[in-house]
């Protein structure tokens, strides 16, 4: 009668989880990287339309207005009193940042004009307004 031994098990004997780790780590760089932060202003605008609009690639203060006269940024609602002081504290995190106003089509003129009076106050020189590309 033979009599069989068993080996001690050894100490590596586990799974090696490191190419694993390595994989959901280079996905994690891979999603990290090609998401885009996009800032909102926090409502949605029924922007005018313009055979002349262009594309802004660069990082933008977005301010929106809505046709009650409510002003919007970075999704919270701002008296036009302290408009300035929040524009200056989003452009010294950003200090290449332009503001783009995103009025809607049945907002009041002057008060766009107001809130772009407080970006500029506010040490901003490149102020846009936002519209939709019309389709031709």
């Amino acid at each position: 009668m033979k009599i069989k031994r068993h080996a001690p098990p050894s100490e590596d004997s586990g799974i090696d989880l490191t190419p694993m780790l390595d994989v959901i780590f280079i996905m994690l760089i891979f999603f990290i990287v090609t998401t885009s932060f996009i800032r909102e202003a926090g409502i949605e605008i029924n922007r005018p339309s313009a055979e002349t609009a262009e594309r802004e690639e660069r990082t933008n203060i977005l301010i929106a207005i809505s046709p009650e006269g409510e002003i919007w940024i970075d999704r919270q609602q701002v008296d036009i009193r302290g408009l300035r002081a929040v524009v200056q504290k989003l452009r010294s995190e950003d200090p290449q940042a332009s503001v783009v106003v995103q009025a809607d089509r049945d907002a009041r003129a002057g008060l766009m004009v107001e809130v772009m009076d407080q970006a500029r106050l506010a040490g901003v020189r490149d102020v846009a307004i936002a519209a939709t590309p019309r389709a031709n």
